[in-house]
């Protein structure tokens, strides 16, 4: 196993473990790695400093805190689709959902908020509602 220093055109860095070094330049000129941040596949080799692991604990985290960058990125992804394809009510969410609910507004996509108490309402009356998560920052 070898790990990689990677770098998208949108200048995101992040790390990436490869079987060995063939299988990197394989992937990489498929356009099969997607940056975990922005879902760029311009991605290539970023330059770094050798290292070398001392334990698989190190190894551990390193695939944690790459599937949490994943998850942030489809997070992200999820609540930008969200956002451009629904109406945006705001603080009138839970008026709003249940009133299309029952029929007495028009069916149609909406976002807004609502207070865990709202929501668990909602849910007990049979409204379709998901939490959306997000937003995310980069400088977190």
């Amino acid at each position: 196993m070898i790990k990689y220093d990677l770098r998208c055109a949108e200048t995101h860095t992040f790390e990436v473990w490869f079987s060995d070094s063939n299988a990197c330049d394989k992937q990489l000129s498929a356009g099969e790695v997607a940056c975990p941040f922005c879902g760029n596949i311009e991605v290539t080799k970023a330059l770094m400093a050798p290292s070398i692991s001392k334990s698989d604990d190190s190894d551990e985290r390193q695939k944690r805190a790459m599937a949490m960058a994943q998850q942030i990125y489809l997070m992200r992804e999820f609540r930008e689709h969200v956002e451009k394809n629904g109406d945006n009510v705001g603080a009138s969410f839970p008026e709003e959902a249940r009133r299309i609910h029952y029929g007495e507004a028009e069916q149609r996509n909406i976002y807004g908020e609502a207070d865990l108490s709202e929501a668990k309402e909602l849910i007990e009356e049979g409204v379709d509602v998901m939490p959306i998560p997000g937003p995310f920052r980069e400088d977190a």
